[in-house]
Parts: structure tokens; C-alpha cells; sequence
């Protein structure tokens, strides 16, 4: 079974700048179109960017667009979520997963916590 691992949230104040990582254990998912998704409390879960094998394409919700930047390590099978310009609605349990035809289990996800 694939595991996924998130890290690098935490608390702060908007304006604000965070680092997501994705590493997994297991199975490589270099050759996957991989995507970052968010839950905020009472909602569902959204997907926010993702990335295609090569890193040569990248999509993005309208609501980060300029703000967040997705990007890819193949050679060390990670992949980060670079967030700036942080606001109070981005407050959220952040996942990555396959945004392809390829999805494992949901990792535990790391909590970004944006203050006004």
C-alpha cells in the first residue's frame, strides 16, 4: 500500500508564506499527474493544483492562481506546494493524491492555519 506524507503547515498570519511537502513510502508516483487538495472544516475536500509527469504543465483553482506554485522532484518522488500571498480562506487540512487516473489513500494531510 502506498502512503502518502504530508508536511511543512503550521500557523500564520496572512500575508504569510508556507512550504508543503509530499513524500511517499512505496510505490513511486513519478509518472502520475499528482495534485494538492484542502479541506476546510465543514466542507468538502477541493482540489487546488496539480502537476503533470514532467512538471511542464500545471493547473491551478482560481482562487490561488498567482499565489500558490506547484512543483515536482521526481528523482527524490516528492512534490511541493509553494504558498504565498496567504489568506484567512485558505485556512484548511491540505492533502496531496493522483489528480489522474491514479489515487491512493488519503494521507493524513498537514493542518494550514491562516490568521487574520
Amino acid at each position: 500500500q502506498v502512503q502518502l506524507v504530508e508536511s511543512g503547515g503550521g500557523l500564520v498570519q496572512a500575508g504569510g508564506s508556507l512550504r508543503l511537502s509530499c513524500a511517499t513510502s512505496g510505490r513511486t508516483f513519478r509518472s502520475e499527474y499528482m495534485g494538492w487538495f484542502r479541506q476546510a472544516p465543514g466542507k468538502d475536500r477541493e482540489f487546488v493544483a496539480g502537476i503533470s509527469w514532467s512538471g511542464g504543465s500545471t493547473k491551478y483553482v482560481d482562487s490561488v492562481k498567482g499565489r500558490f506554485t506547484i512543483s515536482r522532484d521526481n528523482a527524490k518522488n516528492t512534490v511541493h506546494l509553494q504558498m504565498n500571498g496567504l489568506k484567512p480562506e485558505d485556512t484548511a487540512v491540505y492533502y496531496c493524491n493522483g489528480a489522474g487516473n491514479w489515487q491512493t489513500a488519503w494521507g493524513q494531510g498537514t493542518q494550514v492555519t491562516v490568521s487574520s
